[in-house]
């Protein structure tokens, strides 16, 4: 998400004004805020100011824990859901939790949305679920859909991280109506023409202030994503489905899904990669949006379909996650998932560990990864990007691993909403 999911401090700030710069949605990326905390909240994953992103950030960190595998710390899960207002939303951040929620506090969907997603993922928190959905209903707009702010307009990545909220909680979006429109048929509305000059078979974000559809690559792999049914954690498809650009009066979800990963195959062909251009200044590779796309083009046409710009990221994200923080590392996490590809080696780099050392060490690993965790945290001990020493890590894990591995839910034993 360019204004992705969640991108710049800026970007997110933009949002309090409404409209085309409320686009953190589904997508942003996940750059840190310029202005770093001197010092973290206490169970937060990461470093820099969370003003903007702390909520995104932790929710993306727990769920791509959970990912890979790992158990995270209860630390780091209160910290989570001890954001969330009254009502049932989360705002990006609240820096005393005990404070009630106000008319100022800037609540939105998509934060509520991939708090939803990664509760659900670790387990236990149906209260906090129920609420979140709830509230998730209440903001629903006429036409299906959702605005990053309740009362806005809708927009193709709101409407589709939220989309991802229902279905990882087992929550039928056909049945989520609002004047009889469900959240497919909102987001079928930025779904473009196959034509080159219509937009080749993208999404756009929302229509511009001409009320013209445009297309935007961040919009597009949440969108293929959103029509497809899945959260920011997708498994590849199990047999691959041609992602040609159809047009049809009406096209249908899946129909919308391939003419958009179409788009996105076409868009990542010169060169490997998306790029962004803030301000006037030159384009440069766009890390987030092209790991989202990649989970988005395994999502719907299988690994293979995604084995270009999954080959770029492997070479060249791991300084960028580096700098980008928590955020970052999940999203490679979940384009690693995506392909099949191992977390634990990506590139060289140990996406599992290098998350992990942003925040509160994590409770353990699941006892079926323990052994291949501890192998692969013995390998990259002399990392010093990591705080905490690895063979302490590892003592985490033999420590902690067996005694609550039990605690790892499955989706069978989750709470639900």
């Amino acid at each position: 998400m360019n204004v992705r999911r969640r991108s710049s401090a800026a970007a997110l700030a933009a949002i309090a004004v409404i409209g085309a710069a409320a686009a953190p949605a589904v997508a942003a990326d996940p750059s840190p805020s310029s202005s770093p905390s001197k010092t973290a909240p206490s169970g937060l994953y990461g470093t820099t100011d969370p003003q903007y992103d702390g909520v995104w950030r932790q929710s993306l960190a727990l769920l791509a824990q959970d990912t890979a595998g790992v158990i995270p710390s209860s630390t780091a899960v209160k910290w989570l859901t001890d954001q969330q207002c009254a009502n049932g939303a989360f705002a990006p951040f609240r820096a005393d939790p005990a404070a009630a929620c106000d008319a100022k506090t800037p609540i939105d969907t998509n934060n509520t949305a991939a708090a939803v997603q990664a509760l659900w993922a670790v387990g236990g928190h149906g209260d906090v679920i129920e609420e979140a959905l709830g509230w998730l209903k209440s903001v629903q707009n006429e036409d299906g859909g959702w605005g990053y702010v309740p009362g806005t307009p809708s927009d193709a990545n709101s409407t589709s991280v939220v989309i991802g909220a229902l279905t990882a909680t087992e929550t039928d979006p056909e049945k989520v109506v609002k004047d009889g429109k469900s959240p497919y048929d909102a987001l079928l509305t930025f779904a473009l023409p196959c034509a080159k000059d219509k937009g080749a078979g993208a999404f756009a974000f929302q229509p511009d202030k001409d009320g013209k559809l445009l297309p935007n690559a961040d919009a597009t792999a949440a969108g293929v994503l959103g029509a497809l049914g899945e959260g920011l954690v997708a498994d590849a498809a199990d047999k691959a489905d041609a992602a040609s650009c159809t047009d049809a009066d009406k096209p249908t979800r899946e129909g919308a899904a391939a003419n958009a990963a179409a788009y996105l195959t076409a868009t990542l062909a010169k060169d490997g990669h998306l790029v962004s251009a803030l301000g006037g200044s030159a384009d440069q590779p766009d890390y987030g949006n092209t790991a989202d796309a990649v989970v988005a083009l395994a999502a719907q046409g299988g690994a293979d379909k995604a084995a270009e710009p999954l080959a770029w990221l492997e070479k060249n994200a791991a300084k960028w996650a580096a700098e980008s923080g928590p955020a970052a590392y999940a999203q490679l996490i979940f384009a690693a998932h995506a392909t099949g590809t191992d977390p634990r080696d990506f590139g060289g780099t140990d996406l599992v560990a290098k998350l992990n050392a942003t925040g509160p060490a994590p409770q353990g690993v699941a006892a079926k990864d323990t052994a291949s965790a501890n192998a692969d945290e013995k390998s990259d001990e002399n990392d010093d990007d990591s705080p905490f020493g690895v063979w302490w890590f590892v003592g985490v894990c033999l420590v902690f691993g067996i005694g609550i591995g039990f605690l790892l839910s499955n989706r069978n034993k989750k709470q639900q909403p």
